[in-house]
């Protein structure tokens, strides 16, 4: 992973996927938030800010007995604050996750741990479909973008909602998003004071750029679950979030 490399630097984090993630997991050498790829400086402290922001999209976060699914839950501080919620409101939590990932998090009575590569788990699918109030998916999406099937994920997912159930994809990394904002004025800025240079970063519009979620990828989402009869939205991260100014969320909901 490049144990010489700065810990604000996400270079060492490009191009994995799930069999590296098994890896990493097992990496002692690695904190858990280097773990789910993100270097120290974008999550340590900053978790509990990024949870508020899904508790404040996902109504039945905060609801006595919910249903909740985690899709890809890593093992750093995200998972253990829903394992908390969940005893605090006696919900029910489903983990879903490489092996390597579910068992750096605590076992718990409310808590039931599936190792699985989602969604190529047929008999998951099935035993949970139509039964969760709420499904979070959370720095994930571009990895399913990346090695697999974006519309096969979504439309699994969405069939495990329950009526009034919601889904948040969170944290997309939409490119568009980035380029707009390092075009900007703010976002120069912004780039200057990150770096310590007086360099304006290069942007390059109307550019094919494989393996990375745009706004077509976005707004293809939004059509495709309105299509199949759910309410989709882009919400905007929360402004104290570590990225807010280059990513932003997705929420689906079945009427």
């Amino acid at each position: 992973m490049g144990k010489n490399t700065s810990k604000d630097d996400f270079s060492r984090f490009s191009n994995i996927g799930y069999e590296d993630f098994r890896d990493m997991a097992k990496d002692e050498s690695l904190s858990r938030y280097e773990k789910v790829g993100f270097p120290d400086a974008y999550r340590a402290g900053k978790e509990k800010l990024i949870f508020d922001d899904m508790c404040s999209k996902l109504p039945a976060l905060e609801r006595k007995e919910s249903f909740i699914l985690d899709i890809g839950s890593g093992c750093s501080d995200l998972p253990r604050f829903l394992i908390e919620r969940a005893t605090q409101k006696s919900q029910r939590l489903v983990l879903i996750d490489s092996a390597e990932m579910l068992d750096q998090l605590p076992v718990n009575p409310n808590v039931r741990k599936i190792p699985a590569r989602y969604p190529d788990c047929p008999e998951f699918l099935e035993e949970y479909r139509g039964k969760f109030d709420a499904i979070i998916t959370y720095s994930v999406i571009q990895y399913v973008f990346a090695e697999g099937n974006i519309f096969d994920f979504l439309d699994k997912s969405l069939q495990l909602l329950a009526p009034g159930g919601g889904m948040l994809i969170g944290d997309i990394p939409n490119l568009s998003m980035r380029k707009r904002f390092f075009a900007s004025e703010n976002g120069v800025a912004h780039h200057r004071q990150f770096t310590g240079s007086d360099e304006t970063p290069l942007v390059t519009f109307n550019c094919l750029e494989s393996r990375n979620i745009d706004d077509s990828v976005v707004l293809a989402l939004i059509s495709r679950a309105r299509a199949a009869g759910f309410h989709s939205f882009i919400l905007p991260q929360a402004s104290n979030l570590p990225m807010a100014n280059r990513r932003e969320d997705l929420l689906l909901v079945r009427p």
